[in-house]
């Protein structure tokens, strides 16, 4: 079973997301809102399917990378989450909540062996 297809995106804490969005905008080019930014791109094995990748600054008191106390979370695009999911189970790997549905695909989070945090998102449409 395919597991981690490409990155999805990476996420941080700061002081001062506004501040810290106009600094990378303003000295390496990303073009920031209050939700950062997203890099699109084509898939090299089907360049009919694009795919993209989020940056995005939360507050340091942002609960959304708990229980990790890691300032950042890496979010891994996968395929068939639930299947990977349920292998996670058997690897008694800490699933930290379950398994959310939007309209742009399905997430849950996971804990690393020393507590950081790790989103895993199946894109809708994948």
């Amino acid at each position: 079973m395919k597991k981690v297809t490409g990155l999805g995106g990476v996420f941080f804490k700061c002081d001062n997301p506004q501040s810290m969005n106009e600094w990378y905008a303003k000295n390496l080019g990303l073009a920031t809102s209050d939700y950062g930014t997203t890099f699109e791109w084509r898939q090299a094995e089907d360049p009919s399917k694009t795919g993209s990748t989020t940056w995005c600054t939360f507050p340091q008191g942002t609960e959304n990378f708990n229980p990790s106390t890691q300032s950042f979370m890496i979010n891994y695009r996968v395929e068939n989450l639930v299947a990977l999911v349920d292998e996670l189970k058997k690897d008694n790997v800490t699933i930290v909540d379950e398994i959310a549905e939007y309209e742009y695909g399905k997430f849950v989070h996971v804990l690393d062996p020393e507590g950081n945090i790790i989103e895993l998102w199946e894109p809708a449409g994948e």
